[in-house]
């Protein structure tokens, strides 16, 4: 059985989650982000327990298609751009098509009414967050950073960058105590 997590971004949040299905019982056989195959075919009898331990430590259970579909696509865009170093060999749209296989507009029109910006606009604040973190551990010049995430141009980072935030990568960096937002609040 496939159960659907909201709010999974990252390895910890992995980790917290298979330790709570395994301290109601439950029996997972893969997690990954926003999603969890488990070796029980039903989770009924304990699925109020599994929903407040999750809640208590920030998850939700999806069991809305609609809401899945959107937790898997800002999952999948996450994953690209955070762990992926969003190397991408097509179009974010032909991406997210073969993932999931729905029809793009279907999934751009569902995510755009149940989250209030479109997909390109969630995928560029992904994209954002992980240049402010980038630039934050100050390993990697802006010119690597903007080779590692898929770029045109250092100046097309520099000026979404100052489109998304307000400052140059520049003024960013220098702040040093810039405010990042976790990545379950994008």
């Amino acid at each position: 059985m496939r159960i659907y997590i909201k709010n999974m971004v990252c390895g910890r949040c992995k980790q917290a989650v298979r330790t709570t299905l395994e301290e109601v019982g439950l029996q997972p056989v893969q997690v990954e982000l926003g999603e969890v195959k488990l070796q029980e075919e039903d989770i009924s009898s304990l699925k109020d327990t599994l929903v407040k331990k999750l809640q208590s430590q920030g998850f939700d259970l999806l069991d809305d298609k609609r809401t899945q579909t959107i937790e898997r696509v800002k999952n999948l865009i996450t994953d690209l751009v955070h762990n992926k170093n969003n190397a991408l060999e097509m179009n974010l749209s032909d991406y997210l098509v073969n993932e999931l296989h729905k029809d793009y507009s279907h999934l751009s029109n569902l995510f755009s009414e149940v989250e209030g910006i479109n997909i390109e606009k969630y995928y560029i604040l992904q994209k954002i967050e992980r240049v402010k973190e980038l630039l934050f551990y100050n390993e990697l010049t802006l010119s690597e950073i903007a080779f590692q995430l898929n770029y045109s141009s250092t100046a097309h980072l520099s000026n979404q960058f100052k489109s998304v935030t307000g400052s140059t990568p520049t003024q960013f960096k220098n702040l040093r105590n810039a405010h990042r937002h976790p990545l379950d609040d994008l």
